[in-house]
């Protein structure tokens, strides 16, 4: 069992945005917890379980929007570490997958602070669970592909090879990928992928907002614009994504 100490840095995943989805561990420390650093994504209901005197800090990132540089958040927990408060950085999914949770980790390390990981159930399978979409299922699939959409293939940035996960025939996972979609969605016709494989987008999954938008890969670009899609949302490309599939 985990120990929250003052002078301590704690990253707790929250999961997909559901509270039902929250692990036991991150209430206890949220309730240990002298300082919160919350992001959005977080499910935020959560934050009643902090005791009373307990300082809560957002901290989010708003596509277009209110900004706090990664760096100030790093330097925020260094700050409130030193200064002997128990401190915890509340995420959305998991802090290690695509959160940013290993430069947080790495921050912390470098300055002498005790920093731990508290997992959390990441967005990038419990999403398409929500959806009734299994990552895997037999006879369709032996695997899957989680991948972040955040840079756009062909973008000197990138370093994925879109053209191999088309022809790995696992499921692909796309995070972070809305304004990026129609440049994926080219990227893996270009690399061989059928037109017509399944494509799901599942948008603001675990909150009363969740929308599924069902389409192709050929067009499931155009269908998320029709639909409205903003962020958060994920990407499922495979046949796993056909609807109906469970029935």
């Amino acid at each position: 069992m985990m120990r929250f100490l003052p002078g301590s840095v704690t990253l707790v995943g929250g999961g997909p945005g559901d509270p039902d989805l929250v692990t036991v561990g991150a209430l206890r420390a949220l309730r240990a917890a002298d300082v919160v650093l919350y992001d959005r994504l977080a499910p935020l209901e959560c934050l009643a379980e902090c005791r009373d005197d307990c300082e809560r800090v957002d901290v989010g990132k708003v596509p277009r929007g209110a900004f706090t540089p990664q760096e100030r958040i790093n330097q925020m927990l260094i700050e409130h570490a030193r200064a002997g408060r128990v401190v915890v950085r509340f995420k959305g999914g998991d802090p290690f997958v695509f959160g940013r949770g290993g430069e947080e980790w790495q921050a912390c390390a470098e300055a002498g602070v005790p920093v731990q990981v508290l997992p959390g159930v990441s967005s990038s399978i419990s999403v398409p669970a929500l959806a009734a979409i299994p990552v895997t299922h037999r006879g369709l699939t032996q695997g899957f592909s989680v991948v972040s959409g955040h840079v756009p293939p062909g973008d000197p940035r990138s370093s994925l090879d879109w053209a191999a996960l088309a022809r790995t025939h696992a499921t692909l996972v796309v995070l972070m990928g809305v304004k990026n979609l129609p440049a994926i969605s080219a990227a893996l016709l270009e690399g061989g992928l059928d037109a017509g494989t399944p494509a799901t987008v599942i948008a603001d999954a675990g909150t009363p907002r969740m929308r599924i938008v069902h389409a192709t890969l050929a067009t499931v670009a155009e269908a998320a614009t029709r639909e409205g899609i903003r962020p958060p949302a994920i990407t499922v490309i495979g046949s796993v994504a056909a609807p109906g599939l469970l029935g």
